[in-house]
């Protein structure tokens, strides 16, 4: 039924992470698809301003950090290791999300989802976002 799954993470997160991960590797078992986790750091005021002073090396440690995370992620993914693998990047979480959706040929997206408030309704404002601007089917997670 599926041939690629892309598991977006928050590396800080997760409790959301092992729930959507659980559907995703359940998924691509029935289906023997891939999964791509894919962790985004979101480009804030705070950050791009960090590095128009220079500090790109915040840019570096946050990457190694990232990277060692979804190593280990990975590594817990009971498929072979030949059908997971993983990526970063820098920008907005649903641009990149929906970008790497098509670079990948994913053909389903499994993303956890907080409890939403009042501000976001019945999905978390990321959940949401993708949601509306993917091209291929989103399955949320709570």
């Amino acid at each position: 039924m599926y041939k690629s799954i892309l598991v977006p993470v928050d590396i800080m997160e997760d409790e959301l992470t092992r729930k959507a991960l659980e559907y995703a590797v359940h998924l691509a078992k029935q289906s023997d698809a891939k999964i791509r986790l894919l962790h985004v750091f979101p480009m804030s005021t705070t950050i791009i301003n960090s590095y128009e002073l220079g500090y790109m090396e915040l840019q570096d440690k946050a990457a190694v950090k990232a990277k060692k995370k979804l190593e280990e992620i990975a590594a817990t993914i009971d498929l072979p290791k030949d059908r997971v693998s993983y990526s970063m990047s820098f920008g907005s979480v649903r641009d990149e999300i929906v970008e790497v959706t098509g670079q990948i040929g994913a053909d389903l997206i499994v993303i956890g989802s907080k409890r939403p408030n009042i501000k976001t309704h019945l999905l978390g404002s990321n959940a949401s976002s993708i949601v509306r601007y993917a091209t291929t089917s989103v399955l949320i997670v709570r």
